[in-house]
């Protein structure tokens, strides 16, 4: 192993996303982790770019050949991963890896990869302002949306005391700040 990561987890809708694409513009030695799915694309999604898109039987595939890092089945058929060729690909550049997982995940990826990552859980106010932003995106079905927001409240239960730093995203200026003081603080060391 060598080289750091940063792992920045959420439930969804909580601007991970967001903290992630700030800090990628602030550190030209980081490279976002581009994740394996077996969802479909959404809006103006390509492969390659947000994600790595494959069927659920390739995923299954993948699998059995031990190409991830770590995987989730966060719904029926709908898998998330990191391949390892991933990590071997950014890595082999000497750049910092990122990535931007669901909780399990980023549980999963501090595991593996231990001192050498620093995990960070982006939580939302409250379960309301979550709604509020899960619907305002206009992405997903209310039945998607109630979804997760079910989910939400699993994964930050299951979250509590596992990552190595918590930031409540209110304010997104004052959530910048402190995700930059954090990683700051990570690389210094």
């Amino acid at each position: 192993m060598s080289g750091k990561v940063i792992i920045f987890s959420a439930p969804s809708g909580a601007g991970k996303s967001t903290v992630v694409g700030h800090l990628l513009k602030l550190h030209p030695e980081f490279e976002f982790s581009i994740s394996a799915t077996s969802r479909s694309p959404r809006g103006s999604e390509k492969d390659g770019v947000e994600y790595y898109f494959v069927s659920a039987g390739r995923f299954r595939e993948l699998i059995s050949e031990d190409a991830f890092v770590e995987y989730e089945e966060v719904y029926h058929d709908r898998f998330y991963g990191t391949l390892k060729s991933e990590v071997e690909r950014i890595w082999s550049k000497g750049n910092v890896i990122v990535f931007d997982v669901d909780v399990k995940g980023g549980v999963n990826l501090k595991r593996y990869f231990g001192a050498s990552a620093l995990s960070v859980l982006i939580l939302p106010p409250s379960m309301e302002v979550l709604e509020t932003r899960l619907r305002g995106r206009a992405t997903d079905s209310e039945e998607a949306i109630r979804e997760r927001l079910g989910k939400a409240r699993s994964e930050i239960d299951f979250a509590k005391g596992k990552f190595d730093r918590e930031i409540v995203n209110d304010r997104l200026e004052d959530t910048f700040r402190e995700a930059e003081n954090i990683v700051d603080t990570f690389l210094a060391q």
